[in-house]
């Protein structure tokens, strides 16, 4: 299924996805060796042998991989060869609690279950069910606090386990300030005498899914923002403490706070703290009667424009890798969706045709608009005559653009591999000095300005790197870019063609400039036109084209004076 295993490895690890491998450990350890760098963010890997008789938790131990070493093996009758000395020793890991709980100073964890396995002892200090430590040995040298309260004098003798029982509830104003709405949430919480750890959810109208106080809110309280409309928030107006019409004629439900913190909380949950508000914000809490492990509401939509190099998994970023391991759904034209080979298996795709760039961008935002986690799929950097400028423009259009819940989706970009640079370095260095790009499609662009642009370019002596040069239609721009070209530099003057660039058909070819055929080049190729002081230096390997910066004036004067 896998053209090579070891790099589907290597691209799941650096997406951040678990791993498990029904081979050698070894297999997986050479796979990923040079990945590691940080225990606590590193993904869960894990060998089965092929027998099924033992499941290995090799790495991220305490971010899943015990646990699920443990589903394994009692799903195959396997045994899970955990090897992490708490969880061996004394059948719980301090760092990693069960859903629902959350450690304060998690930092602390590691000096406490030593401090267990010394023999220091714990004693639990407890103000809820917490039966996930009920086997830990009793003593006085470690304290464990199980409460939605705040606590003083945390440290490696003192562990504090908040439980997520309650759910925030905000609302404000359109361009609140963050400030504000920070520090009337902090208010609320000191006079409840409530910790922030206790927190299980932001929850607001999807209305406000782009508020910045509200974004900014959950980022520094580290919880996830989740979303309402305004018929589920209505559902909740009997349990409403403060139930507004002003409110209600503003955005059809009767409260925001209340009604999102209980839509989230659940029917057996109560309204703990009630609104409370400021000029331009509003917060509530809802206490549940459980520690909460599920969200209910959907979470902001998020559109990563991923740009995926020109072809070859190696010229991918590890952030595109993971952007793309992210997403519910990858939409692009059926090819570059192709060319993520084993890393798209399982995920939904939407494939458009080539030319159809604005109907794949409408869908890709409106899809994230639904609370989608949607990947746009380009080659090359999606930034450059890509798909990234077209979604930005979408969004910012008036007239024809798309919908309000599209406009307020999470737009990320990640660099990529452009096919000029991909040339580039198969070249040599011909962007050594400066350089610019120019299209040669007329299909957005009028004719004249393409023109304009190319005897612009010419006069100024820039390296240029074509993109599009020709089409099964278009056939005319390139020679007459030669023919201008030629006006200003040499006949002799050094050409590239790439084609294919990182495929198994790359193919490679020079050219001097007056020798450049139009019938040589299609739309796969990148054509580098080098300026008047490119060479294409003959080397041991073959020929390699640079473009000096004026180091040899540094280098002659330097000689001189020796």
């Amino acid at each position: 299924m896998f053209p090579n295993a070891l790099d589907h490895v290597r691209d799941l690890f650096a997406a951040g996805r678990p791993i498990v491998g029904v081979c050698a450990s070894g297999i997986l350890i050479r796979a990923v060796a040079s990945l590691l760098s940080d225990k606590t963010t590193e993904p869960p890997v894990l060998s089965v042998s092929d027998d099924g008789a033992v499941v290995v938790p090799l790495l991220g131990g305490h971010r899943g991989a015990n646990r699920l070493a443990k589903i394994i093996a009692d799903r195959i009758g396997g045994t899970a060869a955990v090897t992490t000395a708490g969880d061996v020793a004394l059948g719980v890991a301090l760092d990693e609690p069960p859903a629902g709980w959350r450690l304060v100073n998690r930092g602390d964890a590691k000096d406490a279950m030593a401090a267990l396995l010394s023999g220091a002892g714990a004693g639990a200090k407890t103000s809820g069910d917490a039966p996930w430590l009920a086997d830990l040995p009793k003593g006085d040298g470690l304290r464990i606090s199980c409460t939605a309260e705040p606590v003083a004098d945390l440290g490696p003798t003192h562990l504090q386990f908040a439980p997520q029982l309650l759910t925030l509830g905000v609302g404000c104003a359109r361009n609140c300030p963050p400030q504000e709405l920070a520090s009337l949430v902090r208010g609320v919480l000191e006079d409840a005498n409530l910790s922030p750890e206790a927190i299980h959810s932001i929850n607001t109208i999807g209305l406000k899914a782009d508020e910045p106080a509200i974004l900014e809110l959950a980022t520094s309280l580290d919880r996830p923002l989740r979303l309402f409309d305004a018929e589920t928030l209505e559902a909740e107006t009997p349990r409403l403490a403060t139930p507004s019409d002003v409110v209600f004629a503003e955005v059809g439900a009767h409260g925001v706070s209340e009604a999102a913190c209980l839509a989230q909380a659940g029917p057996d949950a109560l309204l703990h703290v009630t609104k409370r508000k400021t000029a331009n914000s509003t917060c509530a809490l809802a206490l549940a009667p459980q520690p909460l492990t599920q969200l209910r509401g959907q979470a902001r939509g998020r559109l990563s424009i991923v740009g995926i190099g020109p072809g070859q998994s190696s010229w991918r970023t590890p952030e595109a890798s993971r952007l793309i391991a992210e997403a519910d759904e990858l939409v692009g034209y059926g090819l570059y969706i192709d060319l993520l080979g084993p890393l798209a298996a399982g995920k939904a795709r939407s494939d458009f045709r080539l030319g159809g760039e604005e109907d794949r961008c409408r869908y890709a935002l409106e899809r994230a608009g639904e609370g989608r986690n949607v990947a746009l799929i380009c080659s090359g950097d999606a930034g450059i005559y890509a798909m990234g400028a077209l979604v930005f423009e979408l969004m910012d259009r008036q007239a024809h653009g798309v919908s309000d819940a599209a406009r307020r989706v999470d737009v990320v970009s990640t660099p990529g591999v452009s096919a000029l640079q991909g040339a580039a370095a198969r070249a040599g260095a011909p962007l050594g000095h400066d350089f610019c790009a120019i299209s040669l499609s007329d299909l957005l662009t009028p004719r004249e300005d393409i023109l304009r642009r190319l005897q612009a370019a010419a006069e100024g002596d820039f390296v240029i790197a074509f993109y599009n040069p020709v089409s099964k239609r278009r056939r005319t721009l390139l020679a007459e870019a030669r023919d201008i070209l030629l006006a200003h530099r040499a006949p002799d003057t050094p050409v590239m063609l790439a084609s294919s660039l990182g495929r198994p058909e790359e193919d490679v070819r020079y050219r001097r400039l007056d020798a450049l055929e139009v019938d040589e080049v299609d739309m796969l190729t990148v054509v580098l036109v080098g300026s008047s002081q490119s060479r294409l230096a003959q080397l041991g390997e073959g020929p390699r084209m640079y473009t000096p910066r004026g180091y040899a004036r540094k280098i002659d004067g330097d000689l001189a004076v020796g």
